[in-house]
């Protein structure tokens, strides 16, 4: 009997499934906050259209960054993940956002709070967490670890606050030197953007036209600083002065994604670079040495999370709008569990890269050569 309500009850499951689904909206059109705008006579549209396709794959996505920060919190908490670790929760809307506005041939480089982007622009789970627990199945060989992440057209993970930036514009000449349809979204946090190396590259990137998209981060707090301590202004958009800009809820994934289809059309047709400014809000302090509470209240970070989580805001809308259930929505919760538990079984059973591995991947595509050691009688071979 047992064995036979397991199987009627799979089967109504089932059953209510298909009735479900059949019931679903195809699309829905939501109105969205309007950006505020530098420079530029109009800004990106204030609806945006989303298909329930792309409602599940950005509920799922983000869900998956959620869940896999929140892994890395834990195992980082038992000792298994060391050193530097920024977590990217409470920002999903921001990375899930903007790779969906973008090509797959098109480039990003941002700072160290880079797990986010390196799962949109590619990498698997297990590669992610394993690159965390310093093992050889990582994402760049167990030898970067937090900060510093690649795949491919994803420059990093870049431990230097703010040197990410020059790189982003060079890559961008890149992209206008080969004659390719290509554009380069350089991130940087609020906390970077005093840097100097940041406006001379501004500068360089409105005399040559590059297609960058320069976009700022901005989540209140540069380590323990408010933005309001840091800045004498915080109009991070208005920043490049004689480059357009455009501030955008960071919290909505759908501001993000309709912002920067507007910043890529503008850097495409040869407009020159673009100003993005995301405001959005990191759920967990600067980094895991960081408690995050001694500069601002538990009761911010709830008032964020209860009005402004950015999955939240999508599951609601999907649900509100009968594009999903939440019978639905609470199936691909589980699925991404499993999916995170069983990468973060690999991250940890997986061996650590042979003594061998360290002098490997210096350069690419050159002859093998001899690399010294600790001390001159030890040499290791490096291989591309």
């Amino acid at each position: 009997t047992i064995c036979s309500y397991h199987y009627l009850s799979k089967v109504s499951r089932v059953v209510v499934a298909s009735r479900n689904y059949a019931d679903f909206a195809s699309e829905a059109t939501f109105d969205i906050k309007k950006c505020d705008l530098h420079r530029l006579e109009e800004g990106p549209p204030v609806t945006a259209v989303l298909t329930r396709e792309e409602g599940l794959h950005y509920y799922r996505t983000m869900q998956t960054i959620r869940r896999m920060e929140l892994k890395s919190d834990q195992l980082y908490k038992q000792k298994i993940i060391r050193g530097f670790c920024h977590l990217y929760d409470g920002q999903e809307a921001c990375c899930v956002g903007l790779e969906a506005a973008i090509n797959p041939t098109d480039h990003l480089i941002t700072a160290y709070r880079a797990h986010g982007y390196a799962y949109t622009r590619g990498t698997a789970v297990r590669e992610i967490l394993a690159e965390l627990t310093g093992r050889k199945g990582g994402c760049a060989k167990g030898k970067g670890g937090s900060m510093h992440m690649y795949a491919h057209n994803f420059y990093g993970g870049n431990g230097i606050v703010g040197a990410q930036v020059p790189l982003g514009a060079g890559i961008a000449l890149a992209c206008k030197y080969f004659g390719k349809d290509e554009i380069c979204l350089t991130l940087y946090g609020d906390g970077a953007a005093n840097q100097g190396q940041i406006f001379e590259t501004y500068n360089m990137a409105a005399l040559w036209k590059l297609p960058c998209i320069f976009i700022c981060e901005n989540n209140r707090y540069g380590m323990g600083t408010s933005v309001e301590r840091a800045a004498a202004s915080t109009d991070y958009y208005k920043r490049g002065d004689y480059i357009p800009g455009i501030r955008v809820d960071g919290m909505d994934i759908l501001c993000v994604r309709e912002a920067t289809k507007f910043a890529a059309e503008h850097c495409r047709s040869g407009k020159g670079p673009m100003l993005m400014e995301l405001q959005t809000y990191r759920y967990h302090g600067h980094s895991m040495s960081d408690p995050g509470i001694s500069y601002r209240t538990r009761e911010e970070i709830q008032e964020v999370r209860s009005k402004s989580d950015p999955i939240t805001l999508l599951k609601d809308r999907m649900v509100n709008n009968s594009l999903s259930s939440v019978e639905e929505l609470k199936e691909i919760d589980v699925e991404v569990r499993k999916e995170i538990e069983e990468a973060a079984q690999f991250a940890t059973t997986d061996p650590e890269p042979p003594l061998e591995e360290l002098g490997n991947h210096i350069y690419k595509n050159e002859p093998p050569f001899e690399v010294r050691g600790p001390s001159q009688w030890i040499k290791y071979k490096s291989v591309g």
